[in-house]
């Protein structure tokens, strides 16, 4: 395994992320295809032993009942001191008024109950899992300040925004001295793109570590394109992602075979040895519900393209419709 500092921070973090939305009570939860609880340790189980020290959750995965598996796998398998443990908060936990969104009521909730779930006093990376266009930045980075000040959070992140909102956001911080980002969780792969034009150059030039998730774009950029899965038939948020643009993407899956045969490595290792050399990527974030994925995960690391590869991998990208980031309600 390989280990980099995350943003530009102290935090020393695996190169590879483990995703943890596929583990969780599949009846409390959108997506069946979520694994129980004995599978998910053994996933966790392995990644420990493959040298990742990076798990990533939210709070709104299966209602709570990842972050329940994550914490209690961890604490028999692994030292605490050791992992980075990342959770998020925007989301609905509850119906009603204040059961969503970044107020302080919420965050200041929302952090204690996750806490709670995951069986720690604290957890290393705190991240909102969207921009609230109900609440003032000032009040959420004001809240995110004070968990940090109360130990319950060690650094915070942001995922899944505009450039102008992230910006936005660290300015605040900025000027009222209070703790600012470092990192951004986004949406990037190679048949989604769209985080080059404006996130990425705006997190190089602020040091912020990038941890992308869905680097493999739901598995699209693993299988043979005429193949399905059950996650490939029932995920309705894979399918709003990417299918409007399959006819142009396949392009590109097409290339990602053709230089894994020629590399003689799977798909996803030419996928994730793209992700790895972007700057500022510090992390993919992969969510695997198999063992096979983490070690192709772990396998990407040992894969080095070319120059003249990353071109032609990239070469029949078309812009997209931006996903991810959400508009005003």
């Amino acid at each position: 395994m390989e280990y980099t500092k995350l943003g530009n921070t102290g935090l020393e973090i695996s190169r590879v992320c483990l995703g943890c939305m596929g583990f969780g009570d599949a009846k409390r939860w959108i997506h069946p295809w979520v694994i129980d609880e004995e599978s998910s340790r053994t996933i966790i189980k392995k990644a420990l032993d493959l040298g990742i020290n990076f798990f990533d959750t939210a709070n709104v995965y299966s209602d709570g009942t990842s972050e329940e598996y994550v914490g209690r796998a961890l604490k028999d398998y692994a030292n605490r001191d050791e992992i980075v443990l990342a959770t998020k908060v925007y989301f609905p936990m509850h119906k009603g008024p204040n059961g969503l969104g970044l107020s302080r009521k919420h965050i200041m909730s929302e952090i204690d109950k996750s806490l709670k779930r995951l069986g720690t006093d604290y957890v290393d990376l705190y991240q909102i899992h969207r921009w609230d266009y109900n609440t003032p930045i000032e009040e959420t980075m004001e809240a995110l300040h004070d968990l940090v000040k109360a130990g319950k959070v060690r650094y915070i992140g942001a995922s899944a925004m505009y450039a102008w909102q992230f910006l936005k956001a660290l300015h605040v911080a900025e000027k009222n001295g209070w703790t600012k980002f470092v990192s951004m969780q986004n949406h990037l792969n190679l048949i989604y793109r769209e985080e080059e034009r404006e996130m990425l150059p705006l997190c190089k030039e602020e040091k912020i570590g990038v941890i992308p998730y869905s680097p493999l774009a739901s598995g699209r950029l693993t299988r043979d394109w005429s193949n399905t899965t059950l996650r490939s038939e029932t995920d309705e948020t894979q399918k709003s992602k990417y299918g409007a643009t399959e006819n142009t993407d396949r392009h590109v899956v097409e290339r990602v075979a053709e230089i894994a045969e020629k590399h003689g490595v799977t798909k996803s290792n030419i996928a994730l040895a793209w992700l790895l050399q972007k700057e500022p990527v510090s992390a993919p974030i992969i969510g695997a519900t198999k063992i096979s994925h983490l070690e192709d995960s772990v396998g990407a690391l040992s894969v080095n393209l070319t120059a003249e590869e990353v071109a032609y991998l990239e070469e029949p990208y078309v812009p997209h419709p931006v996903v991810g980031a959400l508009g005003p309600n």
